[in-house]
């Protein structure tokens, strides 16, 4: 299996986050990316290659082109104020505030942010921008007939929506590789979240259409971050009604009840019978991640890897969340190595 990897993503490196009401380092970092590549290398998987570039269009065929101009601008009108610290917003809209677009970069951030865990800084558009071509370009893989692609993407994507920034996402990494593959020949897509975290970005991108089946399985948002979507009564609307599909599970669920809802979401795909999947590949369900509460094993991951080969689907899978730095590496690469021993 290829793997497709920019070292460009290190120019993102928050310094930062409001967690738990306290600034503290920010637990995506460039760590995480490092110790997926040396087990990628040590494990043998497969050729790791640079990403081609792809320009713009296939990032605005899923992201607003208002909020991609933000992001592409944000750090150097926040700097031109004599800030050279990470740019987080301070305040949201909320009930009864007017839906309006200020002008200032300050109430842009706020705009077009949904958290105060996801930082801008000197370095952030190269690195999301590369992290788009690194998905584009696993995509491609499977376009030319290849049967899995690897997108060591860093930042990660699954909580980027069509016009707002948030759990440490900023452009759908998943959701543009998915789009990529609708627009050159796939017919039906399925995009499939193992994240801790509900992927409400990808969900918003495609809840009104029929071509994309997104499903998620996530802590559930009673009580879990994102908290406001996730719930499994989240069906999608208009043509995309019954093409969302969410499976909640209480926090500190049993590796059976885990595994219970991936075969309940795999006979789902298996019944709309896609060209291709999509993976949002995070690895947080691990039982010693500091920020989930889930307890999968490493070995855990195999067995995830193994079933989702047993679709017989050419996939791409695009990683994603995964705050346990040491581990992450054994994690993600069991899932990708048991997927292309099972196809």
């Amino acid at each position: 299996m290829q793997t497709f990897y920019s070292d460009i993503h290190r120019q993102h490196h928050g310094r930062t986050e409001l967690y738990a009401g306290t600034l503290v380092p920010c637990f995506e970092m460039p760590a995480r990316a490092d110790m997926v590549l040396d087990r990628v290398r040590a494990t043998g998987l497969g050729e790791v290659c640079p990403p081609s570039a792809h320009g713009l269009d296939p990032v605005l065929a899923v992201h607003d082109a208002g909020y991609v101009a933000f992001l592409q601008s944000a750090w150097q009108r926040w700097q031109a104020l004599g800030r050279d610290y990470d740019a987080l917003p301070k305040m949201w809209q909320i009930r009864r505030l007017r839906q309006a677009l200020p002008e200032h970069v300050e109430g842009q951030l706020c705009y077009y942010s949904m958290d105060c865990g996801t930082p801008i800084t000197a370095g952030t558009w190269a690195a999301i921008s590369a992290g788009a071509d690194v998905a584009l370009s696993a995509a491609d893989a499977l376009i030319g007939g290849q049967k899995g692609a690897f997108a060591l993407t860093r930042p990660p994507g699954h909580h980027a929506a069509r016009d707002y920034c948030g759990g440490y996402c900023f452009f759908n990494n998943a959701a543009i590789a998915a789009q990529h593959l609708r627009a050159n020949g796939a017919k039906r897509v399925a995009l499939l979240d193992v994240d801790y975290h509900h992927g409400n970005g990808t969900q918003d991108i495609f809840y009104q259409r029929d071509d994309v089946l997104f499903l998620s399985i996530h802590g559930h948002p009673r009580t879990e971050y994102p908290f406001f979507l996730g719930f499994a009564d989240e069906c999608g609307e208009g043509a995309g009604l019954g093409y969302n599909v969410n499976y909640p599970l209480p926090a500190g669920s049993t590796v059976d009840t885990w595994f219970d809802a991936l075969a309940q979401a795999c006979g789902r795909i298996a019944h709309f019978a896609p060209d291709a999947l999509v993976v949002s590949l995070g690895v947080d369900a691990y039982q010693g991640d500091p920020i989930s509460r889930f307890a999968l094993s490493s070995d855990d991951f195999l067995r995830m890897g193994e079933r989702l080969g047993r679709l017989g689907l050419p996939a791409v899978f695009c990683l994603e969340g995964g705050y346990a730095v040491e581990p992450i590496g054994i994690n993600a690469v069991n899932v990708l190595s048991a997927f292309e021993s099972s196809v």
